[in-house]
């Protein structure tokens, strides 16, 4: 399947998203058959144009506050919110999805200035309020983002002047905790600062705001430069940007840093807003862009050291988009754990080359890298579907510790405090 989709990127790039040539691929070719009957508009008052509305063949049309949607028929019986479709307490659907006959059609259609009312062959009645059809038609989410953000390099995030949160109140207020949040959604990385120096101390930061996600490196790590895991990170070496376990399924959402102790030189974090950097090679090669967005590729860990016995594989593209209205929300970047190119077709594979030489120049400008000197008491937090991360060389004696959060966790206690994410 992969091999035909690459084929025929090869010969030619898919146009950007929302350009004319794009078709949606989960939607049937024709499905716009306007019955003769119906192929007038229906206005909510004779001289209003905030509402109207037209039947087709097979779907709905309706234009409200400045949007044109288009609803299927079964879509619009099967998001009924009625009381025996709908449970209102567990916000879960009660309808059985496959009992709706797939050529269903509403016998009566009503609007009013607020509520679309159907009425479908056996008598029951839907009801949806237009502001809650053009929240969640597919329209709708084209036009807005899920996860709004700050793009930023490193002159743009200085300016910003993004405060720290101290470790007192992030633990023991609300407002604490929400400033830190808010920081992180925006950015992608956030400090607390005055947090003791220890892994246990650590610990009970991590868990103010989410689950600690168990890997193949444990619950809560701690490394020096022992070498003790089969890994470059356990070592003095300078480490080129990249996110981190490219080659788990699902890479690890958010990881914690805090620096215990380091009695030398060097040894300062490089980030990078790999999202920034992602903009502008859409901006300046947006067939580029497509391509890093659609080519599959593994990423590999191989570890036989000691008593660690692993061989884990991740496959996905360099980023990856939402297909509704091609906003990044994940980038896989990792030069030194990228297996093998065996599932690229040879006429594909030097395009994604050029491709990828583009996005790691834009990752490697200068005025996109913000350095920073971790010490013991101020811990960071990085969003690694987002933000990369580095380190140049260091001397002397480093103690690390930190750990991988669940990244459903962390939104969830977002959304709790009032925050979209």
């Amino acid at each position: 399947m992969w091999c035909r989709r690459l084929a025929c990127l090869a010969k030619a790039p898919c146009p950007p998203s929302g350009s004319p040539g794009r078709r949606s691929p989960w939607l049937p070719r024709d499905r716009r058959i306007v019955l003769a009957a119906a192929a007038r508009w229906h206005h909510t008052a004779p001289e209003s144009l905030k509402c109207a509305w037209q039947l087709h063949g097979d779907h709905l049309e309706l234009r409200y506050a400045n949007t044109l949607m288009r609803f299927d028929f079964v879509w619009l019986r099967d998001h009924c919110r009625s009381a025996s479709c709908y449970n209102a307490k567990t916000n879960q659907r009660s309808l059985d999805t496959a009992s709706v006959d797939l050529g269903i059609r509403p016998k009566a259609v009503r609007v009013d200035e607020t509520t679309l009312f159907l009425t479908w062959p056996d008598g029951h009645v839907t009801r949806y309020g237009l502001e809650w059809l053009v929240k969640n038609s597919y329209e709708g989410q084209k036009q807005q983002v899920m996860h709004p953000r700050i793009l930023w390099n490193a002159e743009i995030y200085r300016q910003a002047q993004v405060p720290s949160v101290d470790c007192r109140s992030f633990l023991e207020t609300d407002e604490g905790l929400k400033e830190f949040l808010q920081n992180f959604l925006l950015y992608g990385i956030a400090f607390v600062e005055n947090v003791a120096p220890t892994k246990e101390d650590t610990e009970i930061l991590a868990e103010r705001i989410s689950l600690i996600r168990e890997t193949i490196y444990g619950r809560m790590w701690y490394f020096t430069s022992d070498f003790s895991r089969g890994d470059t990170a356990y070592t003095k070496l300078a480490l080129d940007r990249h996110t981190d376990t490219t080659y788990f399924q699902e890479p690890c959402g958010i990881q914690v840093f805090h620096c215990l102790k380091h009695e030398g030189t060097g040894g300062r974090t490089l980030l990078v807003d790999g999202f920034y950097a992602a903009e502008q090679v859409l901006q300046k090669a947006p067939e580029q862009f497509e391509l890093l967005s659609k080519v599959p590729l593994k990423h590999e860990y191989v570890e036989n050291v000691g008593d660690c016995h692993n061989h884990m594989i991740g496959v996905g593209p360099v980023l990856n988009v939402y297909p509704w209205n091609n906003e990044l929300y994940l980038i896989r970047y990792n030069n030194y754990d990228r297996a093998v190119i065996n599932t690229v077709p040879y006429d594909v594979v030097h395009r994604w080359y050029a491709a990828h030489r583009t996005l790691t120049a834009e990752l490697r400008r200068p005025e996109n890298e913000l350095w920073v000197k971790l010490k013991p008491g101020k811990a960071l937090f990085i969003d690694n579907w987002r933000v990369l991360h580095g380190r140049e060389a260091f001397t002397g004696y480093r103690q690390l510790c930190g750990c991988y959060l669940t990244r459903d966790d962390v939104l969830n206690t977002a959304r709790l405090l009032g925050l979209r994410a």
